[in-house]
């Protein structure tokens, strides 16, 4: 039993890890003007490296979803067995991964 709270714990914060990294992956992926402010009116239309590439980062944009649908329906369904420690489990996993991942997002 202990395992599986550990082995739910780990996916839920790598559910995390996956939606701070296509968070990070998006912010890259859009122009300066777009990511800082979306509010902003975008200046002069300055090519920049990234334009080229984004093919490549809605790739990467796609499997990095696709990963996280998959794990979230493994955390969803083993919190479906309706057992309290696999529930806890997930929610401190949950919380965890929120925890350690988010001041990453900052850096990216």
């Amino acid at each position: 039993m202990v395992l599986s709270v550990l082995v739910i714990l780990l996916l839920s914060m790598l559910y995390e890890a996956i939606k701070m990294g296509k968070a990070v992956l998006l912010r890259r992926a859009l122009p300066p003007s777009l990511s800082q402010d979306p509010l902003l009116e975008p200046e002069e239309e300055v090519p920049s490296p990234t334009q080229g590439r984004w093919f490549q980062y809605h790739v990467g944009q796609t499997l990095f979803h696709v990963v996280q649908v998959v794990l979230g329906y493994m955390v969803m369904l083993a919190v479906m067995s309706y057992n309290a420690w696999i529930f806890l489990g997930a929610i401190a996993g949950s919380t965890l991964g929120y925890f350690v991942m988010y001041p990453l997002l900052g850096r990216g």
